[in-house]
């Protein structure tokens, strides 16, 4: 089983990046299941519902959410008419929308599972319960239907993220951090066979705070303002990973995919 794994679009930019560079993918990867995090393709910061069917309708088999994945009205209230769209599952049950599903490979009769957990350190809009007592619970449930299971892990303390991977290894295929926005060099297979990495980045601006643009995030830090609403559009780049899963659900590599839009 090959996954492939883009990491989170920010903005217009990482929403154009993804469209204009989905064809050399497919060129220089061949994937059986494609996971977008889309925690900020809608103005920096959520996904609006018709963003989330224009990227599911240009090849992304299931989109991941976040800290962010209520911030548009649009789409909470219809998750029940999205169902490749996920947001944490550690969330309370009355949240709208679900956090984990098994979903059919097209190509093949395999299915496999999608999953997000969201972290507890740092986030003061939305607090999940604790993704480590949610995890094996979850994990034991989706393996009765497939040994395929990767999971989107939302947190910004690489300490809770380290701990996770440790915690999961075994659980599951892949552990793939998200929310930093910043791609990490610390990808490996762990020894129970699970993939992790730190943080896969982010698609958009390589040249920007975070996908946005530099001086409205400098501004943001001076005056304690939030301000997601200017895109930056300089050296537009891919980001993400491509997982290769073994018949056993164990991986048997990881790699990290940076790729700038200028070369495609």
């Amino acid at each position: 089983m090959k996954v492939i794994y883009i990491s989170e679009l920010v903005g217009k930019p990482g929403v154009f990046t993804f469209r204009k560079s989905i064809e050399e993918l497919k060129k220089r990867y061949r994937w059986d299941f494609m996971i977008v995090n889309c925690n900020g393709a809608t103005g920096g910061n959520g996904l609006g519902r018709t963003h989330a069917a224009y990227i599911h309708k240009l090849g992304a088999d299931v989109i991941t959410l976040g800290k962010c994945c209520y911030y548009k009205k649009d789409l909470t209230g219809n998750m029940d008419k999205t169902p490749y769209v996920l947001r944490p599952e550690n969330l309370n049950p009355d949240s709208p929308g679900i956090g984990a599903k098994v979903f059919k490979i097209k190509s093949s009769s395999e299915k496999i599972a999608a999953a997000v957990f969201l972290g507890q350190n740092c986030f003061n809009r939305l607090h999940a319960n604790s993704p480590f007592i949610s995890l094996p619970r979850v994990t034991e449930q989706l393996r009765k239907q497939t040994p395929y299971i990767v999971i989107d892990f939302h947190a910004q303390a690489s300490a809770e993220k380290k701990t996770f991977f440790y915690a999961a290894d075994g659980l599951c295929s892949a552990v793939i951090g998200s929310a930093g926005r910043v791609q990490t060099s610390d990808e490996k297979i762990y020894p129970a066979g699970t993939a992790c990495i730190c943080d896969a980045g982010r698609t958009g601006s390589s040249q920007s705070a975070g996908g946005s643009a530099i001086s409205s995030k400098i501004r943001e830090y001076k005056t304690g303002i939030p301000d997601w609403t200017k895109d930056a559009w300089e050296e537009l780049e891919i980001q993400g990973v491509f997982i290769d899963i073994g018949k056993d659900g164990k991986s048997r590599s990881i790699e990290r995919i940076k790729i700038p839009v200028e070369n495609i």
